[in-house]
Protein backbone atom coordinates (compact mmCIF):
# COMPACT_ATOMS: atom_id res chain seq x y z
CA UNK A 1 0.00 0.00 0.00
CA UNK A 2 1.49 3.48 -0.73
CA UNK A 3 0.39 6.20 1.54
CA UNK A 4 0.61 9.81 2.16
CA UNK A 5 1.58 11.94 5.41
CA UNK A 6 -1.41 12.77 7.17
CA UNK A 7 -2.35 13.73 10.59
CA UNK A 8 -1.40 10.73 12.37
CA UNK A 9 -5.13 9.23 12.57
CA UNK A 10 -6.71 7.16 10.36
CA UNK A 11 -3.80 5.89 7.75
CA UNK A 12 -5.12 2.53 6.81
CA UNK A 13 -8.29 1.67 4.87
CA UNK A 14 -10.59 -0.57 6.88
CA UNK A 15 -9.14 -3.71 4.49
CA UNK A 16 -5.67 -2.80 5.50
CA UNK A 17 -6.23 -2.39 9.10
CA UNK A 18 -8.28 -6.06 8.96
CA UNK A 19 -4.77 -7.18 7.30
CA UNK A 20 -2.62 -5.56 10.00
CA UNK A 21 -4.80 -6.94 12.84
CA UNK A 22 -5.25 -10.30 11.16
CA UNK A 23 -1.22 -10.53 11.09
CA UNK A 24 -1.11 -9.37 15.03
CA UNK A 25 -3.35 -12.39 15.73
CA UNK A 26 -1.22 -14.56 13.80
CA UNK A 27 1.87 -13.56 14.69
CA UNK A 28 2.47 -13.39 10.93
CA UNK A 29 5.23 -11.20 9.51
CA UNK A 30 4.94 -7.85 7.62
CA UNK A 31 7.31 -5.85 5.87
CA UNK A 32 7.16 -2.53 6.63
CA UNK A 33 8.97 0.17 4.36
CA UNK A 34 9.99 3.69 5.91
CA UNK A 35 12.48 6.09 4.81
CA UNK A 36 13.41 3.64 2.37
CA UNK A 37 14.44 0.98 3.98
CA UNK A 38 12.09 -2.56 4.70
CA UNK A 39 11.86 -3.75 8.24
CA UNK A 40 10.56 -7.03 8.33
CA UNK A 41 8.80 -7.40 11.94
CA UNK A 42 5.99 -9.14 13.69
CA UNK A 43 3.02 -6.88 14.70
CA UNK A 44 1.96 -7.44 18.57
CA UNK A 45 -0.57 -4.48 18.71
CA UNK A 46 -2.01 -1.10 17.76
CA UNK A 47 -1.61 1.64 19.62
CA UNK A 48 -2.43 5.46 19.93
CA UNK A 49 -0.31 7.74 21.73
CA UNK A 50 -0.27 11.41 21.54
CA UNK A 51 -3.07 11.25 19.20
CA UNK A 52 -0.45 9.22 16.76
CA UNK A 53 -1.29 5.50 15.33
CA UNK A 54 1.72 3.58 15.82
CA UNK A 55 2.49 -0.56 15.30
CA UNK A 56 3.95 -2.38 18.17
CA UNK A 57 5.91 -4.35 16.75
CA UNK A 58 8.91 -7.01 17.48
CA UNK A 59 12.14 -8.36 15.56
CA UNK A 60 11.87 -12.39 14.60
CA UNK A 61 15.49 -12.63 14.91
CA UNK A 62 16.62 -10.78 18.17
CA UNK A 63 13.18 -9.92 19.78
CA UNK A 64 14.20 -6.96 19.84
CA UNK A 65 10.82 -4.20 20.77
CA UNK A 66 10.33 -1.56 18.50
CA UNK A 67 7.15 1.21 17.39
CA UNK A 68 6.73 2.33 14.08
CA UNK A 69 4.11 5.15 13.69
CA UNK A 70 2.05 4.63 10.96
CA UNK A 71 2.03 8.13 9.48
CA UNK A 72 6.31 7.10 8.67
CA UNK A 73 5.24 4.12 6.74
CA UNK A 74 5.34 3.95 2.95
CA UNK A 75 4.20 0.35 2.82
CA UNK A 76 3.07 -2.77 4.46
CA UNK A 77 2.72 -6.06 3.56
CA UNK A 78 1.88 -9.32 5.21
CA UNK A 79 4.78 -11.88 4.36
CA UNK A 80 3.40 -15.43 2.83
CA UNK A 81 4.30 -18.51 5.19
CA UNK A 82 6.18 -20.42 3.84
Amino acid sequence: MERTKGDGMGQLSVREYDMLERAIVDAARVAVVRQGSELLVIPEKLLVRAGKESIVARHPTTGASMTIPLDEVERISVVPRR
